[in-house]
């Protein structure tokens, strides 16, 4: 047989095809398992008590230790107007007052809250009376869509309670972190100047 048509022997094993496809899916499955594993639910011992005043009312809850407290909020104890937006504290939708603090609820675990008071929107009106931040918003238009509203006016009511409304420009600094995809920014800037003189 002439030496340029000479055969190479198949040496018995796995392709190199099959050996790397093989390779592939085991580092795939090294990958992807410890995701998995973490978004498991936490064992029932796992499980931590909290204690909270949710709009003036006491809650004991036993949360998960992963748990948000926005997720709390909107599905332990029905608590809606909360809204999940981008749930990476970027968006503002999520805004509530935490011991009369505002805090993007996405971003903050239930279990370091116990003890502590919450207010979300449904918390600011008195009585079947809405709190003047609400009446405003609604008076200059702060909105269109709505999804952003309830947390655009717990934002807007810490504003005023931390000295913040003085002038349009201290306005939009302190209101930065809540984005209203709509573009309502002038009815907001107004709805807040006019609630300040109610709520002093």
């Amino acid at each position: 047989m002439p030496s340029g048509s000479r055969k190479r022997r198949r040496i018995p094993g796995p392709s190199r095809r099959t050996f790397i496809g093989g390779t592939g899916a085991a580092v795939a499955g090294a990958v992807i398992a410890p995701e998995f594993a973490a978004a498991e639910p936490a064992e029932a011992h796992e499980l931590v008590d909290v204690r909270l005043t949710v709009n003036g009312r006491p809650q004991h809850l036993r949360v998960d230790p992963r748990a948000t407290l926005l997720d709390t909020l909107r599905e332990r104890l029905d608590l809606t107007g909360t809204k999940k937006g981008c749930d990476r504290g970027q968006c503002g939708a999520c805004t509530v007052h935490v011991d009369g603090r505002r805090v993007v609820a996405c971003l903050t675990l239930t279990a370091m809250l116990d003890g502590q008071q919450i207010t979300t929107i449904e918390g600011l009106a008195r009585e079947g009376e809405l709190h003047p931040m609400q009446q405003a918003f609604i008076d200059h238009d702060g909105f269109q869509c709505g999804f952003c509203t309830p947390g655009q006016i717990m934002s807007a009511v810490a504003l005023v309670d931390e000295g913040h409304a003085g002038t349009d420009d201290a306005i939009r600094e302190y209101m930065s972190g809540n984005v209203c995809r709509c573009s309502a920014y002038p009815g907001i800037r107004a709805a807040i100047k006019d609630a300040k003189k109610e709520m002093r």
